[in-house]
């Protein structure tokens, strides 16, 4: 009986994840395999020391992928021995993640089922010391504080990820359900001043932060060659047209515009916006669109996508429940396995990772996100899951 009760207790996932964190983050500082957060805190240490921010440096291998705002965030950090820091950046990310979730309008049970669902992939992204755990978070976060009327923290949190990993600015894709949409833009503003100017409180000073936003932008475009047919990068919707054609000739865009009219259509079905399960599809859209559509995505990345197809799995239509539940579990296997010791390496190498199998149910569940949220009538959804709520009760 007490079992049962704390398996209905949130914060029993709480001590799980964190549980969790702390494990992979004690094994990998043990094995000495923890070179991302090496390049994490060394961010910090090279700002306040005027050295770029995206040189080859003999402490780490690869190399910084993260905005100048990113040495503020992770100084608490690397000022600590790295026993500490990294067990507590960690554990802090995953806190962040968790109280994310936390904050959706869902009930109880459906929380404990994103929790559930999510879990293979937050170890993924966690035995990799990932700043992905965050990135997900800001998207979630940006979401519940617009809906919560408070869009000046919302905006808060989409300039502050946007200025350390980019893909936390596709939160702006919920402006459109802010009730104070003026507010939002000076907000806005506000943020992007006060991120731009914090790190040239503790650098060399301004010329040092401009030059280095440069050389961001040049790395990231560096990068972004480098990621089209690298076997552990790219592993998105993008990543599996490039390595199934072959060709480097193409460009993305191609792909992405059609996407973009694809995700954008729903925004015409203004009738629709009143409708908490039609502003939640939003979000599980945006949570998978930014895993599919960006070449920088790895297999860590995806616990982003696998928590948008927990909220879709929640919100999508009761009549689709055999091929929902269906979709739903293959994308759990596949997602959550496929890349992990589980199967095979010669496996891994010569099917799995060669033909982005990873991405191919998230394919199908974003898909089918965007046929609902162009098709559905929410109104009619709403009234039908209140029926089959009370019919339970």
């Amino acid at each position: 009986m007490k079992r049962a009760i704390y398996l209905k207790r949130e914060f029993t996932y709480l001590y799980l994840w964190l549980f969790t964190g702390a494990v992979f983050a004690i094994v990998k500082l043990f094995i000495g395999k923890y070179n991302n957060y090496k390049i994490f805190k060394w961010v910090y240490w090279h700002s306040i020391n005027g050295q770029s921010l995206y040189g080859n440096y003999p402490e780490y291998y690869d190399s910084n992928h993260y905005g100048p705002l990113f040495s503020a965030v992770i100084a608490p950090f690397a000022i600590l021995p790295d026993w500490l820091g990294m067990v507590l950046w960690v554990m802090l990310n995953t806190a962040l993640l968790f109280y994310a979730i936390r904050e959706l309008p869902f009930t109880r049970s459906q929380k404990i089922f994103v929790y559930l669902y999510a879990y293979c992939e937050l170890m993924t992204a966690q035995g990799v010391q990932q700043f992905n755990i965050s990135v997900a978070a800001f998207i979630i976060l940006s979401f519940a504080l617009i809906e919560k009327k408070k869009e000046f923290w919302a905006t808060c949190i989409i300039l502050l990820g946007a200025l350390i990993k980019i893909y936390p600015i596709v939160g702006l894709a919920f402006f459109f359900f802010s009730r104070r949409k003026l507010h939002f833009i000076f907000y806005c503003f506000f943020w992007g001043i006060i991120f731009l100017i914090l790190p040239v409180l503790y650098t060399p000073g301004y010329e040092y932060v401009v030059s280095q936003y440069g050389a961001w932008w040049e790395q990231l475009e560096i990068k972004n060659e480098l990621n089209k047919f690298a076997l552990s990068q790219n592993v998105s919707l993008l990543g599996l047209v490039r390595k199934l054609s072959g060709n480097p000739d193409y460009k993305d865009v191609w792909l992405i515009l059609p996407a973009m009219v694809l995700f954008f259509i729903p925004y015409l079905r203004i009738d629709q916006y009143k409708y908490l399960n039609f502003r939640l599809m939003l979000l599980s859209n945006v949570l998978l669109f930014v895993v599919l559509f960006s070449t920088g995505t790895e297999a860590s990345g995806y616990i982003t996508a696998m928590i948008g197809v927990a909220i879709w799995y929640i919100c999508s239509s009761l009549s689709w429940k055999k091929y929902k539940t269906v979709l739903l579990w293959v994308t759990l296997i596949i997602v959550g396995i496929s890349t992990t010791e589980l199967v095979p390496a010669v496996i891994r190498n010569n099917f799995i990772r060669p033909y982005v199998f990873k991405v191919w149910p998230c394919i199908f569940v974003w898909f089918t996100i965007c046929y609902e949220m162009i098709f559905l009538d929410f109104h009619r959804e709403e009234k039908a899951l209140s029926n089959n709520r009370k019919t339970l009760s």
